[in-house]
C-alpha cells in the first residue's frame, strides 16, 4: 500500500500519521517499522520521522496469522454465482469477516463452507475473496472474488470508481434538496477511535469521501432516500448524513436512534435503515452486469409504519 503525505500533513510524525491512515494503533505502527515493513521515499524510516509534502509511505500490513478463519454451515443468500465471482445479499447483524470479538458467524466462515477452497487467495487467511466490506449492521450487496484474477478486476473497478453501488436508507429528519452531493473528507475519529469521522482541521489525516443523495419519499420527521458511493470510506455514508444533522435511522453511533418514533420502534429497527440495494461491474468475461435485491422485511415494515403516520 502507498500513502501520499498531503500539505496539511507536512510535519507529522510517521507513526501518528500512519496510525491515523489505517486505523490501527500506534504500537502495532511501531511494530511494522521495526519488522521492516514501512518505507518513506523507498528508504527504512523510524517512527519519529517528521514528514514532508508528497513523501511516498510504502507500507504492508502483516497478515494476522494468530487467526484462523473457519469453514462454518452458515446459509447465504445468493444473488449470483458463477466459476468468477458470487455476489451475496448480506443480512443485517453479520460479521463481513473474522476478527477479535467476532471469530464465529462471519460472512467469511460461511463462504469458506459455500465454496471451499475456491476463493481469491488476495486478502489473505481472513478476508479470502473479500473485494469490498459493508458495515455489520447494514444489508445488502456484496461481491466476492472466488479467484486472484477476478479479485484484482473488481478491486481496480473499486479504485477508478466504475463499480456502481447504490444503497438506500431512511434519514431522521427532512434533507433540505430533493438531490445533492456530499464531498467531505473522512479518516479516524480523533478521539473515539472506533468510529471515523468528518475531518476538516488539517490536523489528523483524511481521505477525500463523495457521497450522491437523492430523495425518494418524504414522511414527517424522516426521509426514504436513495445514494451512490462515488469512494468507499469506512462508515461513509453513516458519518455523510449525520454531518449534515441527518444521521440514518437507529444508527445509534452517528446520532440516530433518539427520536421518539424510533425509541417507540426499536425492535422493528434492530441496527441501522441502510441498505445496500443495486450493484453494477464488469463481469472479468467483460459483460456489464447489473443487480438488485429487494429491501429487508423490516425496512419495508418501517416504511409502511412511516406511510401510516
Amino acid at each position: 500500500m502507498v500513502y501520499t503525505v498531503c500539505a496539511e500533513e507536512s510535519g507529522r510524525r510517521l507513526d501518528s500519521l500512519l496510525a491515523d491512515v489505517t486505523g490501527a494503533s500506534r504500537s502495532a505502527v511501531v511494530k511494522w517499522l521495526d519488522e521492516g515493513l514501512v518505507s518513506v521515499e523507498g528508504k527504512k524510516a523510524t517512527k519519529n520521522l517528521l514528514l514532508a509534502e508528497g513523501d511516498l509511505i510504502s507500507y504492508e500490513e502483516p497478515e494476522p496469522v494468530s487467526m484462523e478463519a473457519k469453514a462454518e454451515d452458515i446459509p447465504l443468500s445468493i444473488v449470483y454465482e458463477d466459476e468468477a465471482l458470487l455476489v451475496i445479499n448480506k443480512p443485517s447483524g453479520m460479521v463481513v469477516h473474522p476478527a477479535p470479538g467476532n471469530t464465529e458467524g462471519t460472512l467469511v466462515n460461511a463462504l469458506l463452507h459455500h465454496c471451499a477452497e475456491s476463493l481469491s487467495g488476495i486478502g489473505g487467511v481472513l478476508r479470502p475473496g473479500i473485494v469490498h466490506r459493508i458495515d455489520k449492521d447494514t444489508s445488502g450487496l456484496l461481491v466476492v472474488a472466488k479467484t486472484d484474477a477476478a479479485h484484482r478486476h473488481l478491486a481496480a473497478q473499486l479504485e477508478d470508481h466504475s463499480l456502481y453501488r447504490e444503497y438506500h436508507a431512511l434519514l431522521c429528519g427532512g434533507l433540505k434538496e430533493d438531490k445533492g452531493t456530499v464531498s467531505l473528507p473522512i479518516g479516524r475519529h480523533p478521539v473515539d477511535r472506533k468510529k471515523m469521522a468528518v475531518i476538516t482541521d488539517g490536523l489528523h489525516s483524511a481521505r477525500p469521501a463523495v457521497t450522491h443523495y437523492e430523495v425518494i419519499e418524504r414522511f414527517a420527521g424522516f426521509c426514504y432516500v436513495k445514494l451512490r458511493l462515488q469512494t468507499g470510506r469506512t462508515h461513509q455514508i453513516r458519518v455523510h448524513m449525520a454531518s449534515l444533522g441527518h444521521p440514518v435511522m437507529g444508527d445509534t453511533v452517528y446520532g440516530g436512534g433518539s427520536t421518539p418514533w424510533e425509541k417507540r420502534h426499536a425492535s422493528l429497527l434492530d441496527g441501522q435503515m441502510l441498505h445496500a440495494k443495486k450493484i453494477s461491474f464488469t463481469h472479468p468475461c467483460g459483460k456489464p452486469m447489473t443487480l438488485e435485491c429487494p429491501l429487508p422485511e423490516n425496512f419495508e415494515r418501517a416504511l409502511s409504519l412511516l406511510r401510516e403516520k
